[in-house]
């Protein structure tokens, strides 16, 4: 009995002892964590430390950066107006040639056959209507028999004018003057309306096209200037804006440009890839941030920046953007100090310490 009396004795005095280490660890560690906190007597509390910049307004001149197509300036599908065999080509493939050169001859043996005989006829009746003139005159026909030897005359001469057209659709001629592709025929062929002889291109200058959205219609000017480049080269070329359409693409909410571009070397060609950089207007007293400084969010784009040490969030609207910078239109002023580092762990009227960096 005695020997169980002694370990109930020692099992209430071990609760004992840890009931009151329980509460003596508890007092230690709220009286530490109060000292952290401050409270109302305990020193100010730290903030997050972060980067920002100090709004300066300074003059921007942007360039925008867009890809676009080369353009002959002109260029053709030559096929031909009548049917018949080819009797010569006069063009050498991948040459350039003038124009009104001759580039291929269609047999026209019968329409030079057709032509004299009109020729005769219309010969025979001016002879006969210079007769029925003389005539009239003396009073030996009437006006009537004039007037029909007369249309006789007009009738044979407008097919004398047919077939001579017919016979100039035999001659195929360059419409202007360039440089011709590889020919789809060979003498002795049979050519139709619907076959093709060859590509011919005009490409000094050439054409850029182009387009830019509706947004900075305001700033693009006739005579520009680009510059641009292309996969085959390494150097820059450079053209000027010659026509601008009237009127914004509804579905792509974007400006159609074309700019001419020099090519006396014939260096580039039509059809190549082109990446353009045009200039736009200078803006003055433009307000410029990083990019890492704007806050992309559902109504649309946001900044930090620190008011009597605390982050406050500020709805901006922005213009331009570069590799590094964006142009902010409204929500700034100069003087402020925009956070650039720390967004993802900032809060509205959270105390933060910023460090000035140069922008």
């Amino acid at each position: 009995m005695k020997l169980r009396y002694i370990i109930y004795a020692v099992i209430i005095l071990g609760l004992v002892y840890l009931i009151y280490y329980r509460i003596s660890a508890n007092k230690k560690i709220e009286g530490q964590g109060g000292g952290m906190r401050g409270g109302k007597g305990g020193g100010p509390q730290s903030g997050l430390q972060v980067e920002g910049i100090v709004i300066k307004a300074s003059d921007f001149a942007s360039d925008l950066e867009i890809t676009g197509t080369l353009e002959a300036n002109e260029a053709v599908e030559l096929h031909s107006e009548v049917s018949g065999l080819v009797t010569s080509i006069n063009f050498r493939e991948g040459s350039n040639v003038s124009k009104g050169s001759l580039l291929v001859k269609i047999n026209d043996r019968d329409i030079q056959a057709q032509l004299q005989d009109a020729l005769t006829k219309q010969k025979l009746s001016a002879t006969n209507e210079h007769r029925s003139k003389q005539l009239l005159e003396k009073g030996a026909i009437s006006q009537e028999e004039y007037d029909t030897s007369l249309a006789d005359l007009e009738s044979l001469k407008s097919q004398t004018q047919l077939i001579r057209a017919q016979l100039a659709k035999t001659s195929i001629l360059a419409p202007f003057s360039g440089k011709i592709g590889l020919r789809s025929i060979s003498a002795g062929g049979y050519l139709t309306p619907a076959t093709a002889i060859a590509n011919l291109s005009s490409i000094d200058p050439l054409k850029i096209s182009f387009s830019v959205p509706e947004k900075y219609i305001g700033q693009i000017r006739l005579n520009s200037e680009i510059t641009f480049h292309t996969d085959g080269f390494n150097k820059a070329f450079t053209g000027k804006v010659f026509a601008i359409e009237p009127g914004v693409n509804v579905q792509t909410r974007t400006l159609q440009i074309k700019a001419l571009v020099p090519n006396g070397d014939n260096e580039l060609l039509p059809g190549s890839f082109a990446k353009i950089k045009l200039k736009l207007s200078t803006l003055k007293d433009a307000i410029l941030i990083p990019n890492e400084a704007i806050i992309p969010v559902l109504k649309g784009k946001t900044v930090f920046v620190s008011r009597n040490g605390k982050a406050q969030q500020v709805d901006v609207e922005t213009g331009t953007r570069t590799a590094e910078h964006i142009v902010v239109t409204s929500g700034l002023k100069v003087g402020d100090t925009v956070m650039t580092t720390g967004a993802m762990a900032l809060k509205p009227d959270a105390p933060v310490k910023v460090t000035v960096v140069k922008n």
